[in-house]
């Protein structure tokens, strides 16, 4: 290491440390006898980070079903080792976000980069079938720490080089060039000094082809180093030249193909804007996650088109929008309603009417109102969950059946789906360009207090609460609880 800048770190007092309770958690994960009931005993001592537990474990991440009340049933589904590394990833992102005063670097810019980076090598870890995908998030997440600790440490001479805005590559060339160091092995040096696993600070030299190899044959390290692709990618998503180097480096690394690669980009936009509501970090505008998924789903639909089943899958889908139809509907809604019912997991239901869409077809015509609609369906389907049903109820109506998803994080998703339809530009005959928004109704079944006794009364609450959306002035989300309360 660069003598001036080992003394630095030597003499720093305002170096980032380790909070409370990661400290607390870290000493129970290096227990063989820590049992769930501890960790959820710590994790439940601090407000906080017990509200993302029970946010966390009905998220993207786990796909769950199970209704989640406590802390104790979060880390019962989470796992104990999956609950350590959610655990950590939280506190040690707050912690670090409200000590680490640098004097240049963005603190939005950074963690927008970090969140993106520990998403993406959780989901690229799942597509290899990984085990390790939870500490793979925590993995990616704190990668890029060292530049958190160059900037305490040496301010003004490395403004010169992060606020040129570089790519990771160029960044550590710079930075090595300038200092003889870069902050890859600066957060290296920081993550042994706090005594975390190898393989956590092992991530920080991602980009290091010395440290891939030397991590005994596993793919975490090559998972973090082309998440750090992917973040740059997303953040530079206009960039051709970007994109083409981390299609590359994912095959290069860990031997994906383009399809592979794609489908993992597509599942990383789709989680993205529910966990960087999680981390109360805005990563990408919702019109810029909503362009990107369309572009991603039109590439998703061509090569789809050679798969087994196409004709099948067909029948159950709108000839016009590639929604699933009327009938679909019904078959899949009265099956979640059962389970939902049985398990007494949540399931809510929103019903979708397109805001004066006759004034559409009577301004632009018919074949410009198909265009909207095709184009609404893409940007609403781009930013749901494998499991979720977007179906046309009728005309420019469409219903949305999220299983296991309980009512507040269904206002979450519908608020950022209002927004896309509202923000993205439907285009028609190339260059024209149409703007509708939407009004939402919502009700939930199986959650807070709320059990309706069929799917005919359920569908009639939810139809009610987009008739009292409409009432309000459109382009509105009326819940059922309170348009029930007010009759």
């Amino acid at each position: 290491m660069n003598e001036n800048i080992a003394d630095r770190l030597r003499y720093c007092t305002t170096l980032p440390s380790l909070p409370a309770v990661a400290i607390r958690i870290i000493d129970l994960a290096n227990n063989p006898d820590t049992n769930m009931a501890q960790i959820a005993d710590q994790v439940a001592l601090d407000p906080a980070l017990a509200a993302k537990f029970l946010r966390v474990a009905v998220s993207p991440l786990f796909r769950s079903r199970r209704a989640t009340t406590s802390v104790r049933q979060a880390v019962s589904l989470l796992g104990t080792h999956g609950a350590i590394m959610i655990a950590l990833s939280f506190s040690l992102t707050q912690s670090f976000r409200n000590q680490v005063k640098g004097a240049n670097v963005d603190s939005l810019s950074f963690w927008r980069r970090a969140i993106l980076s520990a998403l993406s090598a959780r989901v690229l870890g799942e597509k290899l079938g990984l085990k390790r995908v939870d500490e793979l998030f925590l993995a990616g997440l704190l990668q890029d720490i060292g530049i958190l600790v160059m900037d305490v440490v040496a301010p003004d001479e490395y403004a010169e080089i992060f606020n040129q805005e570089l790519d990771g590559d160029a960044l550590l060339s710079a930075e090595r060039e300038k200092f003889g160091i870069g902050h890859d092995e600066i957060g290296h040096w920081l993550l042994q000094k706090w005594k975390l696993p190898k393989y956590l600070a092992l991530s920080c030299l991602a980009r290091n082809d010395q440290a891939r190899q030397a991590e005994d044959a596993t793919n975490m390290t090559s998972c973090v180093a082309v998440s750090s692709y992917i973040a740059d990618s997303l953040l530079r998503h206009e960039d051709a030249d970007v994109a083409a180097n981390t299609a590359r480096k994912a095959q290069e690394l860990l031997g994906l193909e383009q399809n592979d690669f794609s489908n993992v980009l597509e599942k990383v936009m789709a989680i993205l804007p529910e966990i960087a509501d999680l981390f109360d970090v805005p990563v990408l505008s919702t019109s810029d996650i909503a362009s990107l998924m369309v572009e991603a789903n039109d590439l998703q639909l061509l090569r789809n088109l050679n798969k087994s089943g196409e004709l099948e899958g067909y029948s159950q889908r709108d000839a016009l929008t590639g929604a699933h139809n009327r009938g679909y509907h019904d078959t899949v809604f009265q099956r979640e309603f059962d389970l939902a019912t049985r398990h007494g997991w949540p399931l809510s239901v929103a019903m979708l009417d397109l805001d004066h869409f006759k004034a559409v077809n009577d301004t632009f015509g018919h074949p410009a109102g198909d265009a909207v609609l095709i184009s609404v369906v893409r940007t609403v389907q781009s930013q749901l969950r494998p499991d979720d049903i977007f179906a046309r109820y009728g005309g420019e109506e469409f219903v949305l059946i999220l299983p296991g998803m309980p009512l507040d994080s269904a206002v979450r998703l519908l608020l950022r789906l209002k927004e896309s339809i509202a923000s993205v530009p439907h285009l028609y005959q190339g260059s024209r360009q149409i703007t509708v928004t939407t009004s939402i109704g919502l009700a939930a079944h199986m959650d807070q207090g709320v059990q309706f006794s069929s799917t005919e009364e359920m569908i009639h609450a939810v139809d009610k609460s987009l008739y009292a959306a409409k009432k309000a002035g459109r382009n509105q989300i009326e819940i059922w609880g309170a348009v029930s309360n007010q009759k």
